[in-house]
């Protein structure tokens, strides 16, 4: 078997095992950003603590933030598990493919999850908020956005999931999901955070940032907002050095 037919295999597999497991698998993908999305965009616009048009600006952001975490994820907690004193991971690295591919296919898997997640958070948005309208012209725009965001989250998941030691990974991610969700600028455009400078700065430092800003940059352009050539070239350097490293990570513990 050549390691091109071993990897699609291989990722064909995890794929399988996921539509087995659709329930479960929206149910940890959906809960978070579905409450979030009500309370932000709909509790509190029907209370008047949010300005009209909120709503609009939210939805972006939300599913940014799904494509982000989601596919960060399920890249991490599984190859965390795939590491630890079962040693599953090892499966994998007997097929027959280079060692750095199975870290590439952890990395595209958790990428199609997210991917996923973040397709199904644009029906449940417009269904629960209502009044969405969107630039047309600009989907194309925002699917690219959300495909490399989907890849960052991975790669960003790829280096935590193999670098962080099993015992480890719940604190690690008690630490990390809440600023990056709220630096992120899911709920707020960046571009309009200049009386708050170091704030700014702050969310600039965070690759969801970009997924955010380039969708809503793409589907709402009257809202101020990031360059998308800027937005594109992050997520794609995200993806790059979080991908190497990650997979130097990856080839340290699996050679262990």
């Amino acid at each position: 078997m050549s390691p091109v037919r071993a990897f699609t295999a291989v990722l064909g597999r995890d794929v399988f095992v996921t539509g087995r497991e659709l329930p479960s698998f929206l149910a940890q993908v959906l809960v978070q950003p579905v409450a979030l999305l009500f309370i932000f965009g709909k509790v509190l616009s029907e209370l008047g603590y949010a300005q009209p048009g909120y709503a609009q600006i939210l939805l972006p952001g939300m599913i940014a933030l799904n494509a982000f975490l989601v596919s960060l994820q399920n890249t991490s907690f599984p190859l965390v598990l795939d590491f630890s004193f079962s040693r599953e991971i090892e499966d994998r690295l007997l097929a027959p493919l280079p060692i750095s591919w199975v870290a590439v296919e952890k990395m595209l898997f958790g990428a199609l999850r997210g991917l996923f997640a973040a397709v199904l958070m644009v029906p449940i948005g417009m269904v629960m908020l209502g009044e969405i309208t969107w630039n047309l012209p600009g989907l194309a725009f925002a699917l690219l956005c959300v495909v490399l965001g989907s890849l960052a989250g991975a790669a960003v998941g790829l280096t935590v999931g193999a670098a962080v030691p099993p015992r480890r990974i719940n604190i690690m991610f008690s630490v990390i999901l809440a600023p990056l969700m709220f630096t992120g600028a899911t709920q707020f455009p960046w571009a309009q955070l200049d009386h708050l400078r170091w704030f700014q700065i702050l969310c600039a430092i965070n690759p969801l940032t970009y997924v955010s800003e380039g969708m809503r940059g793409a589907l709402l352009p009257e809202v101020p907002h990031m360059p998308p050539w800027v937005c594109v070239l992050a997520l794609v350097i995200a993806t790059v050095v979080f991908g190497a490293l990650g997979i130097k990570f990856f080839l340290r513990r699996a050679l262990d």
